[in-house]
């Protein structure tokens, strides 16, 4: 019972996505892959890395899920999305508080006047879903923002990471590339929201500060060590820039190199949220 199948359905199938939704829901529930989904619902267990209980292959059924959700959401009607993720024992939430780049996709941004303008959610485009825990979709918002804080052409066009598909932006997945089967063995990205604060990808063990001291591979490429570390922070968090890098003159001598850029592993340091 994979989520994979659904997807394949969807984009094969001229018929209205309903009944493929329904047919595979139908499977689902027999399968009792609700009560599995569960298992990913807690930070606390970190589930994602016993192997004995198929915790890796979990993460990667979230990965097939969300390309799922990717395209019910090119559907200007949000319905089948929440009809499907919902059965699937996800909680819906609208977003429309104050701007949390945890919960908060942008799609478009209103310029402030005042550059110094703080963000502020104007209207809930998509609905994001949390499945317990962890969260499986943000909200995608349209906000007004000073340039300070939000760029009009940055925030709402730079490449938008651990993400497969979008109809209105450039998206970096670590899936792109792969073979017809490989690419299901990418990782859904862990971010959990709980009592204790925010963690995110948590399934990871690099360092968004880099980590020299283990060797080349842990190294910050060229292109990220021209970032700022708040500027990494803001990747990480938004899953994309909100505005132009300080060293966007350096970065524009290696052209593509936003494709140079490899957050999949990053971690905050210990305390940070």
């Amino acid at each position: 019972m994979k989520a994979r199948t659904l997807y394949h359905d969807l984009l094969d199938h001229d018929g209205p996505a309903a009944d493929d939704i329904d047919r595979w829901l139908g499977q689902a529930a027999a399968a009792d892959y609700r009560a599995r989904l569960r298992t990913a619902a807690v930070h606390g267990s970190a589930w994602w890395g016993d192997q004995e209980h198929h915790g890796p292959a979990l993460v990667e059924e979230l990965y097939a899920l969300g390309r799922v959700a990717d395209v019910l959401l090119l559907d200007p009607r949000p319905d089948d999305y929440l009809r499907a993720f919902t059965a699937l024992g996800m909680t819906p939430f609208d977003g429309l508080v104050p701007f949390d780049p945890f919960l908060h996709e942008i799609v478009d941004v209103e310029q402030a006047a005042d550059p110094q303008a703080p963000i502020e959610v104007l209207e809930v485009r998509r609905p994001g879903l949390m499945l317990g825990e962890l969260l499986f979709n943000r909200a995608r918002v349209r906000i007004r923002a000073g340039a300070a804080h939000a760029e009009r052409g940055v925030a709402d066009r730079f490449p938008l990471y651990w993400t497969f598909r979008r109809a209105d932006r450039p998206v970096h997945d670590l899936s792109h590339g792969w073979g017809s089967n490989s690419q299901w063995s990418t990782d859904f990205r862990l971010d959990y929201r709980t009592p204790g604060g925010d963690h995110l990808n948590v399934a990871e063990d690099g360092s968004v500060d880099g980590r020299p001291d283990l060797g080349h591979y842990q190294e910050l490429a060229p292109e990220e060590q021209l970032l700022t570390p708040a500027e990494r922070r803001e990747l990480l968090r938004n899953r994309c820039l909100l505005r132009t890098p300080q060293a966007a003159a350096e970065l524009a001598a290696s052209p593509g190199w936003e494709d140079e850029l490899f957050p999949y592993a990053w971690r905050l340091p210990a305390g940070e949220s």
